[in-house]
């Protein structure tokens, strides 16, 4: 089965599209290769509610101003699904422009507020020496260095309070009853919303239409097995959300067919991974020497920040699942090769 798209024309920047009863899809500009996100504006009985914010943009912030300004109702409340500055860069704003409190998960919270504030093993100092590790050269990490905290620079500033969600919790909005789940692997507690009588996920980042989520180690855990991690978020949701759902993705175009796309996820993966195992099997390779192969393309620095925390994943899941051995050689780097598996007589 393959994906139906019902909406297939995306709004104008400031306009929305009704994609389920009460449920509106803005579209606002993002500054990378990735040029959009997809925001989602509920109708909440009197008033609005708001899933995800945007990157702070003066020009994104207009955008909010105007939409907000033809609302025939006060904005009750914020919703986001996760610590990425395209989701939460605009909350403390937003909260500050509405009155409306924030509401998401306590994982994603405290997570913002670590990586900015660059402590407990997150941040760009912790990350540089993470990627010296796995081989990268001294001329990319020096980038790195320059640069300094990307994400505090993307995000001009946090909120102080919340309303904590978590696993299990149901929301009402409008009247309607919306599932709180959680999914792991692109982001520590990354909340995704499904209401059973609209037939409807907001996805967020867990589940995309046409791309592959990233999938990163953060330098404060770095024997985590975030892909592994991921993909049960997606058994999980396999097994929980119907194939008829309405999908609201972050990035891309609603779609129907949850079943096929998992599928598709979980065969990306493991044609990924096979061909990390091959190239490791004659002699021992580190991350970044097997960029080019998860990532045939030319990688800027921002880019290589997420292919770097893309391969260290898929390495950790290939280890700790018996697929490779893992070494660090006298020069600090850690390297990976193959497991020779035994053959089968036939």
């Amino acid at each position: 089965m393959s994906l139906h798209f019902p909406h297939p024309v995306p709004p104008a920047a400031g306009e929305r599209i009704e994609v389920a009863l009460g449920v509106f899809w803005l579209r606002m500009p993002l500054p990378f290769q990735l040029d959009h996100i997809n925001l989602w504006l509920l109708r909440d009985g009197d008033g609005w509610t708001i899933v995800d914010t945007g990157f702070p943009d003066d020009g994104v912030r207009a955008t909010w101003l105007r939409v907000i300004e033809q609302l025939d109702g006060p904005v009750k409340r914020l919703i986001v699904t996760h610590f990425h500055p395209d989701h939460l860069g605009l909350a403390s704003w937003l909260m500050e422009t509405t009155g409306a409190p924030l509401s998401m998960t306590s994982g994603e919270f405290l997570t913002a507020h670590v990586v900015w504030n660059e402590i407990g093993g997150h941040g760009a100092r912790f990350m540089v020496e993470q990627f010296r590790q796995h081989g990268l050269d001294e001329e990319r990490l020096a980038k790195f260095e320059k640069r300094g905290s990307g994400y505090r620079k993307a995000v001009p500033a946090l909120p102080d309070y919340y309303d904590r969600l978590k696993a299990g919790d149901t929301t009402t909005i409008d009247g309607r009853s919306w599932q709180i789940l959680i999914g792991h692997g692109h982001a520590p507690e990354h909340m995704a919303l499904y209401c059973v009588e609209l037939g409807v996920l907001i996805s967020g980042d867990m589940l995309l239409p046409k791309i592959s989520t990233n999938i990163s180690v953060f330098a404060a855990t770095p024997d985590a097995d975030a892909l592994r991690w991921f993909l049960e978020s997606l058994d999980e949701l396999a097994s929980g959300i119907p194939d008829n759902t309405l999908v609201l993705p972050s990035h891309g175009l609603p779609f129907v067919g949850v079943q096929p796309r998992i599928a598709a996820l979980k065969a990306h993966h493991e044609d990924r991974l096979r061909a990390l195992e091959e190239s490791c099997e004659r002699a021992p390779k580190s991350a970044a020497e097997l960029l080019d192969v998860l990532f045939q393309r030319a990688l800027d620095t921002h880019q290589t920040m997420f292919a770097m925390g893309e391969a260290i994943a898929h390495l950790n899941y290939l280890e700790q699942a018996g697929r490779l051995s893992r070494s660090t050689g006298t020069d600090g780097v850690i390297r990976y090769l193959r497991l020779q598996q035994q053959s089968t007589a036939h």
